[in-house]
């Protein structure tokens, strides 16, 4: 299994279609076999679903996502540790947040993302 993270600094990346890379886990048994730090490039928001699927990616962590997004794939709402998010993943405690939004401003999309500054 492939587990992708939105990733910055070693933290879960807070905003989906910003994310500046990923952190990307190899897992097999249950145990991190391997992983490494793939950029995005400027790839944001639609395109990154693409991205996703070259990394051939089966779960995504991530901090906040907004409803188009939401609506291309499955979301798991974490914050914090990005090797700590997918050990918890592993471990069956990470909490799904089926309302995780964008955390960088006060809106939750419900007019659209880009129309109050989110790209």
């Amino acid at each position: 299994m492939k587990i992708a993270v939105t990733y910055e600094n070693g933290q879960v990346f807070q905003h989906f279609g910003r994310s500046p890379a990923f952190k990307v886990y190899d897992v097999e048994e249950g145990e991190i076999r391997d992983s490494r730090v793939v950029e995005t490039n400027g790839a944001g928001h639609s395109a990154l679903g693409g991205f996703l699927r070259s990394l051939e990616a089966d779960v995504l962590i991530c901090g906040g996502i907004g409803p188009g997004a939401q609506m291309a794939m499955a979301n798991a709402g974490a914050s914090g540790d990005a090797d700590g998010a997918v050990r918890a993943l592993l471990d069956g405690t990470l909490l799904e947040n089926s309302v995780a939004t964008c955390g960088h401003h006060e809106h939750h999309h419900e007019d659209g993302c880009g129309s109050r500054g989110c790209p």
